[in-house]
């Protein structure tokens, strides 16, 4: 075939500018809508209505990708919106930030709050969870020396560190509790109750309503009502269970939370939000004496510079397949998903499931350990056999009192026969790698 210069020139300035060349790429299947009149809980069953979704999902094939707590992979929507987005803000450059960014930011405040439960006014967005959690730990401001704050062994590293960062700029004394093994509601109730009727009460408390390490999710209403009444402030992470449960602000009833938008709600790497209600925002410090904003916009509380602005312009397209779904199907099959391998592992001996059965207490994250392992190496060589001799790519995790474990989590395009393959492999791990009695 033989171009004429003109379409050699159109197709060079075509590639000059980053617009696609040749015949456009066509829009790839937005999610199925689930059936009507189908609950949640028969819908999580149904392996041909979650199979379909599962193809709006590019994953890797070479292993069983059973470690979908660090961040969700995008479904395919939401990744070519991304490419699009990180292209535009590339040929735009900064007319882009200075012109439309700030109402198409606002237009995705107001979107997050709305499936939130929130007003858009009491939301800031960050470049994930433990940015929020940083600028809320760290900007309370009704902290005085001899103050105590408390928070809990399960609790994300990164906000421990910054609670303990108020001891050493605050000259507060900070108290670790230990949530029980096994934990159950009372059991989680009773640990928090004690922790709050110490002589003085903590003053600011960090509570995760789902944690990294063994996915148990605590009676946040609960615990906060327990705070109230005792003065204490509480700061809720829910970077976990933000689109992976279904919540809203309300029944959380915190003033203060953090929230990621890159691990269930499935937006790009660098995207979350924090939360302050209206008549609280003065008790968080303006974020470095910011002047950007005024002082009564809940975003003068975060500053992050100039940033990779198109996790937050692709939020939009993950909240459509979010709201597509819908967050009672998503949390009634993601919860499926683990009781499939769960309750074969039971039957197993030598291994200890750390999260709960109450079904009010996990979504997909549940922990494991094979009974007397509690080391870190110990729970690594359990993830390598897992991986090397099965295929499946799981994470030991640490800073349990009772010692490490291996973290399994499931995402929306795991299957069934997935969770069988585990439960599989486990039984062959203990095998490999016996338990050890406890000794008395």
């Amino acid at each position: 075939m033989t171009l004429s210069r003109r379409a050699v020139v159109a197709g060079l300035g075509a590639l000059a500018t980053g617009r696609p060349v040749g015949p456009p790429v066509p829009a790839p299947p937005a999610p199925p809508a689930p059936p009507r009149g189908v609950t949640p809980e028969r819908l999580a069953e149904d392996e041909s209505y979650w199979g379909a979704v599962a193809r709006r999902f590019d994953v890797e094939e070479e292993f069983l990708n059973l470690e979908n707590g660090y961040y969700g992979v995008m479904p395919e929507p939401v990744r070519l919106a991304y490419h699009r987005n990180v292209d535009r803000l590339n040929r735009q450059n900064s007319y882009l930030l200075r012109t439309s960014y700030r109402a198409e930011a606002d237009e995705v405040r107001r979107r997050v709050a709305e499936v939130l439960g929130a007003a858009p006014e009491e939301i800031a967005l960050t470049r994930g969870g433990t940015e929020a959690l940083q600028y809320l730990i760290t900007g309370y401001n009704r902290l005085r020396p001899g103050d105590t704050v408390t928070y809990a062994d399960l609790d994300y590293h990164s906000a421990q560190y910054a609670m303990n960062w108020l001891q050493e700029r605050r000259g507060v004394r900070v108290r670790r509790v230990t949530i029980p093994e096994p934990a159950t509601r009372q059991a989680v109730l009773d640990t928090y109750d004690q922790a709050l009727r110490t002589d003085p009460a903590p003053r600011l408390l960090l509570l995760s309503h789902m944690n990294n390490r063994t996915g148990l999710v605590t009676p946040v209403r609960d615990i906060v009502a327990m705070a109230r009444a005792r003065n204490t402030d509480v700061i809720v992470d829910a970077a976990h269970s933000f689109g992976h449960l279904d919540f809203t602000v309300d029944d959380l009833d915190a003033d203060f939370g953090v929230f990621s938008l890159h691990k269930w709600i499935g937006a790009p790497l660098g995207s979350g939000f924090l939360h302050i209600r209206r008549h609280r925002l003065p008790d968080i410090d303006v974020a470095y004496a910011d002047e950007t904003f005024p002082r009564d916009d809940i975003r003068s509380r975060v500053h992050s510079g100039t940033m990779d602005v198109a996790p937050i312009l692709t939020t939009g397209a993950a909240l459509d397949f979010h709201t597509t779904l819908g967050a009672a199907n998503k949390q009634a099959r993601l919860r499926h998903l683990r009781d499939l391998w769960v309750t074969r592992a039971h039957a197993i001996g030598g291994i200890e499931i750390l999260t709960p059965d109450d079904p009010a207490m996990y979504g997909a994250i549940t922990a494991f350990r094979l009974t007397g392992r509690t080391t870190k190496a110990d729970n690594t060589a359990v993830t390598d056999h897992l991986l090397t001799h099965h295929q499946i790519f799981t994470v030991q995790r640490g800073g349990l009192t009772g010692g490490d474990c291996v973290r399994v989590t499931p995402a929306l395009f795991t299957s069934r026969t997935d969770m069988d393959r585990l439960a599989t492999a486990l039984r062959d791990v203990t095998r490999r790698i016996p338990p050890l009695r406890r000794t008395r």
